[in-house]
């Protein structure tokens, strides 16, 4: 055994979102999802209608803009990456053993726009199956079970689909055994979120009785990473390109990769920090502020107007208010969600024209700390049991009063990671005897990590017997790391 077992099991946060799940050692027969008296959704039930691969355009599946060329094109022309061939490859097996390929990158690395252009090479003949969120791709599925439609499913950003009602273990299978080929993207930020939290957990016993989460779907997969940075090779290529914008790009992306700067990434972020000034456009700068706070948060957009209007005001009040000649508010909207360079917005309209999304290039380029008004906004915007729970993991570290409060909530609705969570965030405050009551609770619910992290503090207030019987509990549930500290 280790002789850092506490920091191992417990020094860590246990990430992701929690829905209904199949709990099997193996599945070895077909498995039935329904939508729960759900309607399929109108864009999804006629399966004839779905855009045939080698048809559909870029944009659509979610690459980026550009600024468009002469002839009103935002697409410039694709410069291959390194890493396309290993996309294609493992396109063309799931093609034929089902299965999801996941690529994952930066914002604006080029991800969206290498898996289609894979897609489009590779399956042109294949209908797009392309649901917009985690229950319309269950439903999805039972549409393409029912009427047998060759097709590729695409899920660019896939974190939208991971969770209550929408991609978990059990469906993953289903994909392999109906064949069905799933093509999907990640931006590097997420995927830790979900992916690099709760390693030592494990899963798949009878004794395991926790829902399980997105991390539990990420484990199985072999990603493919696109750096951000393109390397000589790919720069080399984009030299050949004949195209006015990508040798632009070349001439003046600087420590920029190129998608990055033909995305108009980098020049977004600095108009955003210039307006906030007297005579720029303050308030504009504001809202953006709070859009991309309450994304860091990990409240999920769409934002209202009326929530820009209230999470923006402390923005606004710290950087000067009154003096800088803030513009009103009709006018902060037009200018933040103004199309720059062709290419793309700050705030980004959505299907809801009285909200809005932020450009994530600007989340993931921020780093300054959220407010404690915004985390408050946050929280009083959110209800559910796997929302709270994020905004305490995304709290867990940066505000660990805020965790505290949306894990309490959360553990109250019955979420079993929001018990370990809290528990652990306990234990770090030095509160191990509150701490261990929701070990306990999550223990009770099956969380073999929970199982293993009680046997520690126990030992450690010298009850080793007790913790002996928990440490068995957990290498029966098929944790192997499972023991007292050395």
């Amino acid at each position: 055994m280790g002789a850092e077992r506490e920091a191992e099991t417990s020094n860590q946060v246990s990430g992701g979102q929690l829905g209904n799940v199949v709990m099997a050692r193996e599945i070895s027969g077909p498995v039935t999802f329904t939508t729960a008296g759900r309607g399929v959704p109108a864009y999804l039930q006629d399966p004839s209608r779905w855009t045939l691969a080698g048809e559909w355009d870029a944009l659509t599946a979610g690459a980026h803009r550009a600024r468009p060329d002469d002839s009103g094109d935002a697409v410039p022309p694709y410069i291959p990456r390194d890493q396309d061939q290993l996309i294609r490859a493992r396109l063309r097996h799931a093609a034929e053993t089902g299965g999801l390929v996941l690529v994952v990158g930066d914002s604006t690395a080029g991800k969206t726009r290498a898996c289609f252009e894979a897609l489009r090479t590779e399956l042109p003949e294949y209908r797009v199956a392309a649901p917009t969120a985690g229950p319309d791709l269950v439903a999805a599925l039972e549409v393409i079970a029912r009427t047998a439609t060759r097709c590729a499913v695409w899920l660019d950003d896939l974190e939208s689909y991971l969770g209550a009602g929408g991609l978990e273990p059990g469906l993953l299978a289903e994909f392999g055994r109906l064949r069905i080929p799933v093509l999907a993207t990640m931006r590097h930020q997420q995927f830790d979120i979900f992916a690099t939290v709760g390693d030592t957990e494990r899963a798949g016993t009878d004794h395991t009785r926790s829902a399980l989460t997105g991390e539990r779907v990420l484990r199985q997969l072999d990603v493919v990473e696109i750096d951000r940075l393109w390397s000589a090779g790919e720069l080399q290529r984009a030299g050949e390109a004949d195209d006015d914008r990508i040798a632009d790009a070349l001439t003046h992306h600087g420590p920029y990769g190129l998608a990055e700067y033909l995305a108009a990434g980098p020049a977004l972020l600095q108009e955003w920090h210039r307006a906030a000034r007297p005579g720029g456009h303050p308030r504009a700068a504001a809202l953006i502020a709070a859009a991309v706070d309450l994304a860091r948060t990990g409240l999920t957009p769409p934002y209202t107007r009326g929530l820009l209007t209230e999470a923006h005001e402390p923005y606004l009040t710290a950087a000067g208010g009154p003096l800088l000649r803030p513009e009103s508010l009709d006018t902060a909207l037009a200018w933040a969600t103004r199309r720059r360079h062709g290419a793309t917005s700050m705030l980004v309209p959505t299907q809801d024209p009285d909200a809005w999304g932020v450009f994530d290039y600007l989340t993931d380029h921020t780093d300054t700390p959220i407010p404690d008004t915004t985390w408050h906004t946050a929280l009083q915007q959110t209800t559910g049991a796997d929302e709270l729970a994020i905004i305490g993991i995304h709290a867990h570290e940066a505000a660990p009063g805020i965790a505290e409060t949306s894990y309490r909530q959360a553990a109250e609705a019955g979420h079993i990671r929001a018990m370990f969570n809290l528990a652990h965030l306990l234990q770090q405050a030095g509160r191990e005897e509150e701490g261990e009551g929701f070990y306990r609770r999550a223990v009770e619910a099956g969380n073999t990590r929970a199982m293993v992290n009680l046997g520690n503090l126990l030992a450690k207030t010298g009850r080793e017997g007790e913790a002996r019987v928990f440490y068995q509990r957990a290498e029966e549930a098929g944790d192997s790391s499972a023991g007292p500290d050395q």
